[in-house]
């Protein structure tokens, strides 16, 4: 039995084993070639460690290339103003006021004229996701036509906003305009939550996580995943994304009025988007077709204003 004793102690300390027969006795040899043999074996054992050290080096600056060419895709703020919110020629108030994590906010509010049977609805209006307040006044100007007044603000790291931008904290700012407007003496079952391409998965939050009186989609993707494998199908964005706004997740659980608006010649956010958006809401709901590419703003000023009428006329009969 001393050749098994051998062979174990070989076998414990990773020594190549030999056998060999002498007289029907097999023994283990350990000799130099036994040791060159063990050693070549560390040393195969110590690239590959290094090799895979690489490799996991490698994955990880990928996917923190990938964490930042996601969070570039989405936001894009800027902090200068295009024009000054006394372009529309009208009343309106420079508004500050605190997210509920601190993050001091700006936004403009638009007081509808006085005379307007439609004084006790307001909107609130989540923008896109580049540029600022600033940008889109031809917006406030065809949502002021319906008699109605409108509250638009900047996401923090946007215009005069601080901070930087996220998703939960997207969703904390529009909880603070919505808080806001309560505080101004609005009803929230008069407030309609109005989204503007990214901001369409920010006001579908805010209607779940706050009462309000219905929503409007603008230009709006069903969820970012889906936009972005559509738009990198070569990046594993469904796999690796972590930037939801899914809309159309949402949309089952919204229990008021949905208004979708989408353009059949966005070349950025395809309009069957629109189309699985309109199918995943409950009643009531509409479907108003606009003109103009994702970026070209309110291109059909009347049809847009004719598509908002349905959604207050519900509102008129339903307050």
């Amino acid at each position: 039995m001393i050749w098994v004793q051998r062979l174990c102690v070989a076998a414990a300390t990773g020594w190549s084993i030999r056998f060999e027969e002498e007289s029907g006795t097999a023994r283990a040899c350990v000799d130099n070639d036994c040791l060159k043999s063990w050693r070549m074996t560390a040393d195969t054992r110590r690239r590959w460690l290094v090799r895979l050290g690489k490799i996991a080096l490698v994955l990880l600056v990928l996917f923190m290339l990938l964490r930042w060419f996601e969070y570039k895709q989405t936001y894009h703020p800027s902090r200068s103003f295009h024009v000054g919110a006394a372009e529309l020629g009208r009343a309106w108030e420079d508004v500050h006021f605190t997210a509920a994590d601190g993050v001091k906010l700006h936004g403009w509010f638009f007081p509808a004229n006085t005379n307007s049977t439609r004084a006790h609805l307001a909107v609130i209006l989540c923008h896109g996701n580049g540029g600022n307040i600033s940008h889109r006044l031809g917006l406030y100007d065809a949502l002021l036509a319906g008699g109605v007044s409108v509250f638009t603000f900047d996401y923090r790291g946007y215009g005069r906003s601080e901070g930087r931008p996220g998703e939960e904290g997207t969703y904390l700012d529009a909880q603070a305009a919505h808080a806001w407007m309560k505080q101004k003496g609005f009803t929230p079952t008069n407030l309609v939550v109005f989204g503007e391409s990214l901001g369409g998965g920010i006001a579908s939050e805010l209607v779940l996580r706050e009462p309000c009186g219905g929503l409007v989609l603008q230009n709006t993707f069903t969820s970012l995943p889906d936009i972005g494998s559509e738009l990198y199908p070569f990046l594993p964005v469904r796999t690796l994304g972590r930037i939801r706004y899914d809309t159309h997740r949402r949309l089952p659980r919204i229990h008021v009025p949905v208004l979708v608006m989408h353009s059949r010649s966005d070349s950025l956010i395809p309009f069957h988007h629109a189309e699985r958006n309109f199918a995943a809401a409950n009643e009531p709901k509409f479907l108003c077709e606009t003109a103009g590419d994702h970026n070209d703003g309110v291109v059909d000023r009347e049809k847009f204003i004719a598509g908002m009428e349905q959604l207050w006329r519900r509102l008129d009969v339903h307050p």
